[in-house]
């Protein structure tokens, strides 16, 4: 069982950065690849960033690559996103999500257990 928690979401102006942290318990954290998703009000659930476990990759949303970077720190039990030049369509709740496998994946379905969301919004 792994519980996922986000932090570091809130009100920025377009242009600015935040970083989100997802903090997780259990003592496998460094075995499970990580990934973060966001939903906008009336909108689906999409991917943004996946991390592997093992350090071997992350994988990018076209609509965010160049502006996020996924990281994480196994001995901190923490995956991180450094959100810059932020704009008013990155506007959504923003969740952490694990899976029981080292390689990152894109799909939702793909992730086993999620955190509750942080809200991250951009005002132009």
């Amino acid at each position: 069982q792994v519980q996922l928690v986000e932090s570091g979401g809130g009100l920025v102006q377009a242009g600015g950065s935040l970083r989100l942290s997802c903090a997780a318990s259990g003592r496998t954290f460094s075995s499970y690849a990580m990934g973060w998703f966001r939903q906008a009000p009336g909108k689906e659930r999409e991917f943004v960033a996946a991390i592997s476990a093992n350090f071997g990759g992350s994988r990018y949303a076209d609509s965010v690559k160049g502006r996020f970077t996924i990281s994480r720190d196994n001995a901190k039990n923490t995956v991180y996103l450094q959100m810059n030049s932020l704009k008013p369509e990155d506007t959504a709740v923003y969740y952490c999500a694990a899976r029981g496998f080292t390689n990152v994946a894109t799909v939702s379905g793909e992730y086993r257990y999620w955190g509750q969301g942080t809200q991250v919004t951009v005002s132009s």
